[in-house]
């Protein structure tokens, strides 16, 4: 499965300091995007921070997890996709579950992380 084409989409909302896995992330952007196809609305949604993009994950309206999900390099390349939601990794200013939130890291498909804080990626 290709990644999508946003330009056959509509754009649905945009939301920043978005929430991902129910936890608000400062600076996050996630923008929603939509097309009927048939009798089923196809959805994708496109995460960035900084005005980098980091993050595709895409399916169906009618389904409740991703489809797929595609994570961007730093150097600007998409790995290939991947089935389900990726694994995602909220980074905090401390140990405590109610510490403030400082980024956030994505797994790529070969194991690695790609982080909006290359300073602070996960140790798992």
């Amino acid at each position: 499965m290709p990644l999508p084409d946003l330009d056959t989409y509509t754009s649905d909302r945009t939301i920043t300091d978005a929430t991902f896995e129910g936890v608000v992330v400062p600076g996050l952007c996630a923008e929603f995007f939509r097309r009927v196809e048939g009798e089923r609305t196809a959805t994708a949604g496109r995460y960035s921070m900084n005005g980098r993009e980091l993050l595709l994950a895409w399916g169906w309206a009618d389904e409740e997890h991703c489809r797929f999900s595609s994570v961007r390099d730093p150097e600007g390349f998409w790995h290939p996709e991947t089935p389900g939601c990726p694994v995602v990794e909220i980074i905090r200013d401390g140990e405590e579950p109610d510490a403030p939130v400082t980024a956030l890291a994505i797994r790529t498909p070969t194991g690695q992380w790609v982080t909006t804080d290359r300073a602070r990626v996960p140790s798992r």
